[in-house]
């Protein structure tokens, strides 16, 4: 397979995974991260950090935005829920093993 090609497969690959998260609202950004290390947000700071190594310009809003499908604030507004003890005590348990980023 050549590069293009198998690029072209990896972008479709990831707007697929967007198109899914953005439907599965129920699955809390906490619960992503103790299952699995990363979340939206860690898939927005990948996404801004490419662009900026591409010489792109792309805020921390525009990234969360492109990743969550609404601006943040609407998304935590509307489909966030408090996280229980039990959610944040598996977050600390699991920090370790979090995705790692440059961006804050």
């Amino acid at each position: 397979m050549d590069d293009q090609t198998r690029t072209e497969i990896e972008a479709a690959a990831f707007r697929a995974l967007l198109t899914h998260l953005q439907q599965r609202t129920d699955a809390q950004n906490i619960d992503l991260m103790n299952l699995a290390g990363f979340c939206r947000n860690c898939l927005s700071k990948w996404m801004r950090a490419a662009a900026l190594e591409r010489g792109a310009e792309m805020t921390d809003a525009e990234a969360r935005e492109a990743v969550y499908g609404m601006p943040y604030g609407e998304w935590k507004a509307t489909h966030q829920a408090p996280a229980s003890e039990e959610q944040r005590r598996r977050f600390a348990e699991t920090a370790p093993l979090h995705a790692k980023h440059d961006l804050p």
